[in-house]
């Protein structure tokens, strides 16, 4: 018979664990005083130093994963293979099978609880998505393979959901913040250059998480799902503020405020989507590093809404965000004026 350990004391795997996201995730469970061992390709001298444990390897290294998971209560797992293009079986091997073996890894090792960090474009299908909510079903089909191996990796989380080990799916959306190392930086680099154009209409509203917020519903969702009888075992949430902002509204603040000029150059939807096809052909049949200036998937995220109705982690996680757009905008605007003082 399994011991019962005080979830305060509970030891923690996070994969990803130097990440953006996964930092602040890590830094909450060192607060708490809990045991936590890091997945991750390379370490951070900042978290060893403060007692986290550290196992350098890629998710498809199983020997490792089964280090990992000796003595673990709770797996935190966000590691992933991300981005817009690449081989579809680079991300296969990142987001599915590795997923799968660290599962694997789990059961064997008696884990208890498994947070699994998806994403919206899950449920991608090139359509706007207003209110969009967890009925929705899971992509089959998108022109993007990170959205159909996090698809993939998700449905093998929850139907790994049983008594011995519980799980959840977590879709945090645009994740950003103070330390935000993709999101506002690629923006901001674009703008600076001039590459960056309002795609199609330009009124799309999207929802966005902010990272503190993000990190608050990995802890609560641990929390409600070591309960008995939890009503998140097995299901997907969204996770947002629950503020859809206008996108090029808000990019356009941000730069003004930055002392950059807005963006006001315009490209139609459709006319960003054949550049996007036309880049990917190239990108297959020729010998070019790093991602297309533009895919098919970016055009559509840049042109459509893409908004959730997050009812279902206010009910069932007792999630409410806790920084606003207005008060994470301020702080970013502050941090970022500092930084490039």
């Amino acid at each position: 018979m399994k011991t019962s350990i005080p979830q305060s004391a509970s030891p923690a795997l996070v994969t990803g664990g130097t990440g953006f996201l996964g930092r602040r995730i890590v830094g909450r469970l060192l607060a708490q005083g809990r045991p936590v061992t890091i997945l991750a390709r390379h370490a951070a001298p900042d978290l060893a130093a403060r007692g986290a444990r550290f196992i350098t390897a890629a998710l498809d290294d199983t020997a490792a994963l089964r280090d990992a998971c000796a003595g673990i209560h709770t797996i935190f797992h966000l590691a992933a293979k991300v981005g817009v293009w690449g081989r579809h079986d680079d991300f296969y091997r990142a987001n599915v099978l590795g997923t799968r073996a660290l599962l694997a890894s789990a059961r064997a090792h008696g884990a208890r609880t498994f947070v699994h960090t998806s994403t919206p474009s899950v449920v991608y299908d090139g359509r706007d998505l207003a209110g969009a909510d967890e009925t929705l079903p899971l992509t089959t089909r998108c022109p993007s393979p990170y959205p159909l191996t996090k698809a993939a990796a998700e449905r093998e989380v929850l139907a790994a959901d049983s008594p011995a080990l519980r799980t959840v799916a977590l879709r945090p959306h645009l994740i950003w913040g103070d330390g935000d190392p993709h999101l506002v930086p690629r923006v901001l680099a674009q703008a600076r250059r001039g590459r960056l154009r309002i795609v199609g209409r330009g009124r799309n509203r999207v929802d966005m998480v902010h990272v503190e917020n993000a990190a608050d519903a990995h802890l609560l969702a641990e929390a409600v799902l070591s309960r008995p009888g939890s009503p998140c075992a097995g299901k997907a949430y969204f996770i947002t503020n629950g503020e859809p902002v206008l996108l090029w509204d808000w990019i356009n603040r941000l730069l003004v405020a930055l002392g950059e000029k807005p963006v006001e150059r315009r490209i139609p939807l459709s006319a960003a989507s054949a550049i996007g096809a036309c880049c990917e052909a190239a990108w297959r049949v020729l010998p070019l590093r790093g991602e297309p200036p533009m895919t098919r998937f970016v055009a559509a995220e840049l042109a459509k809404d893409h908004w959730f109705d997050t009812t279902a982690a206010r009910r069932d996680l007792g999630y409410t965000p806790r920084i606003s757009m207005t008060e994470g905008t301020a702080a970013l605007i502050a941090h970022l004026g500092t930084s490039c003082a």
